[in-house]
């Protein structure tokens, strides 16, 4: 079965399955995940765990498969927690997982914790993920998304007791607060705990949080394409400022950006020929967050402005190559900046 995120308090508050497969790659959310499961597994006498991690295709999956059929001389529950940060068990692990799923029903004295980075399409199709979600219980731990992060700072300060003030100066607040943390959940964490330090319980001020949360925003260029989309300009201009600072390479920047490009001048394409949006977005394989911000900015694009931002990227691909290009900035991250903007202003 699946199970979200924020319904695994209340699924251990009722009792425990004997498998859980946690899923993602937002670390703070997937340890949290395995603190609770842990907390409710020892409260409920599994006095003893084993923890496996396994690197690389040659790891030993007997000793796994050992230590879930064998009994403790301390404790008559274990956890047997495996953790996979490839995601690829190959081809003995995976034959190890589906025979754990098929044991996992009549072991009532273990309880199997696998852990897994983010899994694409074709692994969460995979024999060995079904049978584990199938004997189990499944959870993806999704990453926070930026319109989201205010709010979920909120609910973290109100469970220390802290709140800022409300109306539009709380919002404010909250939102300065998400921008200094953007992308580094663990960051934002440890800052929210560093408030709990610094002032007592009630309303925080303005003042006081400015002052004490740091700027840790970490950007990446995937969380740069979605603002380019969504037409979040400020957000994009900020964004490129941390990237450049932060020292990522122009050239992942701009394929980024390139890439986006190319699959709206396909869709574009695909529609002008008489295919419908959704359709045209299967087939190029657009789906999830960025599907809906297609369908927003696709209606917007004509063919013109799509060969238009075609030309556009390719003369940018020669700037970050060190290559000039007339009637374009020499310095490759004010090219990647008008790319973005030329892009993003179409989504407005």
């Amino acid at each position: 079965m699946q199970l979200a995120l924020n319904q695994l308090e209340g699924h251990l508050g009722k009792g425990l399955k004997p498998l859980y497969v946690l899923h993602g790659d937002e670390p703070l959310l997937q340890q949290e995940a395995q603190d609770a499961i842990r907390a409710a597994a020892r409260a409920r006498g599994y006095g003893e765990r084993s923890s496996y991690t396994v690197q690389g295709a040659h790891f030993d999956w007997s000793a796994v498969l050992a230590a879930g059929g064998s009994l403790s001389l301390f404790a008559d529950r274990q956890i047997i927690d495996i953790r996979i940060p490839s995601g690829k068990p190959g081809k003995e692990g995976a034959a190890a997982l589906q025979q754990i799923a098929a044991s996992a029903q009549g072991n009532d004295g273990v309880l199997t914790l696998v852990s897994l980075p983010r899994l694409d399409k074709a692994t969460r199709g995979s024999a060995w993920f079904a049978a584990l979600e199938g004997a189990g219980v499944g959870i993806a731990i999704e990453p926070i998304a930026r319109e989201q992060l205010p709010g979920w700072i909120a609910t973290r300060l109100a469970a220390q007791g802290q709140r800022v003030a409300g109306g539009v100066e709380g919002q404010n607040t909250l939102q300065f607060f998400a921008d200094r943390v953007e992308g580094n959940l663990l960051a934002a964490h440890q800052e929210i705990q560093k408030l709990a330090l610094l002032y007592p319980p009630g309303e925080l001020s303005a003042a006081q949080v400015e002052s004490a949360v740091l700027n840790v925003a970490r950007y990446d260029v995937f969380q740069l394409s979605e603002a380019v989309l969504a037409g979040q300009l400020l957000r994009v201009q900020r964004m490129l400022d941390g990237l450049r600072a932060e020292g990522e390479a122009e050239v992942l920047v701009h394929w980024a950006l390139a890439e986006d490009i190319r699959q709206l001048a396909r869709v574009r394409a695909a529609m002008d020929a008489g295919k419908p949006l959704p359709l045209a977005l299967r087939e190029a394989r657009v789906w999830g967050r960025k599907e809906r911000l297609y369908e927003r900015l696709l209606p917007r694009l004509g063919g013109r402005q799509a060969a238009q931002l075609l030309l556009a990227a390719h003369r940018v691909d020669g700037i970050v190559k060190g290559l000039k290009a007339p009637g374009w900035p020499g310095d490759p991250w004010q090219a990647l900046l008008r790319l973005a903007m030329q892009t993003g202003r179409l989504a407005r």
